[in-house]
């Protein structure tokens, strides 16, 4: 098979053999729209200057150096975030995208916004993930004071200099987990709730939502106090055991934080007819959550789309990038996943 030549590749983008050289040469300009036009016909024949293609491409499009500020290194529903959002950096074909990721460990407020300011020093715009809190929301205005959009992510803050929040709708999320366990329970007893603390907007909503259902329509249910796991599984495990052991008319669990690895460890230590009655629902999709799909130990996962969500998030952060004016935050939600051991 004989390797394309320039000509192949002029037919093939629909573009002069003149201008396929202007690109290769790199000594005359193009427009952008063209070059891409061009690398894309590149690709689909195989034509071997696509390197060169590629690289003039990047050095006309436009260069942004985005900052995402994650949580909890260890946890691999925040890796899976960031490989996702690298990859949607990478996909970007109008702009050149230097990613720039960094997790917090210490979740303390104050460590969290020293982190934010320092991240949003070096980059265009910055994504968090954060518990809202008066110190983080001071990050927040001292970067927008200096030009740097914060985009709120996953969970929103309150802060009114936020650029912008992308995430699902969280009351849709705490009443779907509702109309779930509201449906497979139909005898008298308690649903529990556990979030990571109470200054998550997202985990709070959902909360709220999840009593709002079952007031109205499954009474025979009482939500317990929501409890606060910390993210911490270790103390998520010493909840459940200890609920198992104090009452015996458990019949929903609604994990809105992190700690689900401790909620399947006490679970799978209880006799198999007393688990068998209780339904879970959680809200991230890492290797833990599939696992307890696989077993029948979780109801459903109610989570973020990871690609699509990244996707969201980046074009969000360009779009607020060039809004001068920032004269109302922008709100991006997007549909959650609901997760199923007979879907996954």
């Amino acid at each position: 098979m004989n390797r394309p030549t320039i000509a192949d590749l002029a037919e093939e983008a629909g573009v002069s053999v003149s201008t396929v050289n202007r690109i290769l040469g790199g000594t005359a300009s193009v427009r952008g729209s063209t070059m891409q036009r061009v690398q894309a016909a590149a690709e689909r024949i195989g034509f071997y200057g696509i390197g060169a293609i590629e690289d003039r491409l990047r050095k006309s499009a436009p260069t942004y150096r985005l900052g995402f500020l994650l949580q909890q290194s260890n946890r691999e529903l925040y890796q899976l975030f960031s490989r996702h959002i690298i990859a949607a950096c990478r996909a970007r074909r109008d702009e050149v995208i230097e990613p720039l990721v960094d997790f917090v460990d210490l979740l303390t407020p104050e460590n969290i916004s020293a982190r934010l300011t320092a991240l949003g020093q070096e980059c265009d715009a910055v994504a968090v993930i954060a518990a809202d809190h008066p110190l983080i929301g001071q990050g927040i205005r001292a970067l927008r004071e200096k030009g740097k959009p914060v985009v709120a992510y996953i969970t929103d803050q309150s802060a009114p200099e936020r650029a912008a929040y992308v995430g699902a709708d969280n009351w849709k999320i705490g009443r779907t987990a509702a109309w779930l366990i509201a449906q497979m329970t139909h005898d008298p007893g308690r649903v529990a709730s556990f979030i990571g603390n109470h200054r998550y907007q997202c985990q709070d909503v959902a909360d709220a939502s999840l009593r709002s259902y079952l007031r109205e329509h499954a009474p025979h249910l009482t939500v317990e106090e929501s409890r606060p796991t910390h993210e911490e599984s270790g103390v998520a495990y010493e909840m459940v055991r200890d609920l198992l052991e104090t009452t015996d008319d458990l019949r929903g669990i609604l994990i809105l934080g992190g700690g689900i690895s401790g909620v399947l460890q006490a679970l799978r230590k209880a006799p198999e007819e007393r688990r068998r009655n209780i339904r879970l629902i959680c809200r991230d999709i890492g290797p833990e959550t599939r696992k307890g799909l696989s077993e029948g130990l979780i109801t459903a996962a109610l989570c973020h789309p990871p690609e699509a969500t990244s996707t969201l998030l980046v074009q969000t952060m360009i779009d607020v990038i060039h809004d001068d004016t920032q004269s109302a935050t922008l709100q991006r939600t997007i549909p959650f996943d609901i997760v199923t051991p007979e879907n996954i």
